[in-house]
């Protein structure tokens, strides 16, 4: 046997090192393949997660304003039952006063129904004229001076539900 072939040149040691510089480079790049595949798998999984929790929210609220109505509905219908026996029983009722009762009890028991709902009524009538709360509809002389500026009649009134304007009242205001 000869010397040069048990001893190693150069040119293996070389090829050698390059061949374990490229091993060392795949591993890395296989290294963050896997990372960057183990990143969009938790992406991923985190937009349907998302994407789902957004669509539960959506259909629990709109759950919820569907079946909202059905407590005050459900409240309002001793009223309509009420009004329906005030008009089956006053068809030949002739004392005036009698219906006339019978009608402002069914009226204050609708409010107090509403009122337990969080609906108040606005009072609007010699306060000063407000935008944020009423809605002019038409302005006259002020019959005193101290009603310039103010209102003076409420044409229609306005409405509070839970503090928060549910309908302008719609005023005359005094010039």
């Amino acid at each position: 046997m000869s010397v040069e072939n048990e001893l190693p040149t150069e040119d293996q040691n070389l090829d050698q090192e390059m061949n374990q510089e490229q091993a060392s480079l795949e591993n890395q790049e296989n290294n963050e393949e896997q990372l960057a595949d183990e990143y969009k798998d938790k992406f991923v999984r985190l937009y349907a997660e998302f994407d789902n929790y957004r669509r539960r929210t959506n259909q629990e609220r709109l759950d919820l304003i569907v079946s909202a109505n059905g407590g005050l509905l459900k409240d309002l219908l001793p009223v309509l039952d009420d009004l329906d026996r005030a008009i089956f029983n006053n068809e030949q009722l002739e004392d005036i006063a009698a219906l006339r009762e019978g009608f402002k009890l069914i009226q204050h028991k609708f409010k107090q129904i509403l009122l337990s709902k969080g609906l108040k009524e606005m009072e609007a009538k010699g306060l000063p004229f407000d935008s944020d709360l009423h809605e002019a509809i038409a302005n006259i002389p002020a019959p005193e001076k101290a009603l310039i500026g103010k209102v003076i009649e409420d044409v229609e009134k306005g409405y509070y539900l839970n503090d928060k304007v549910l309908r302008f009242a719609k005023v005359v205001v005094g010039q």
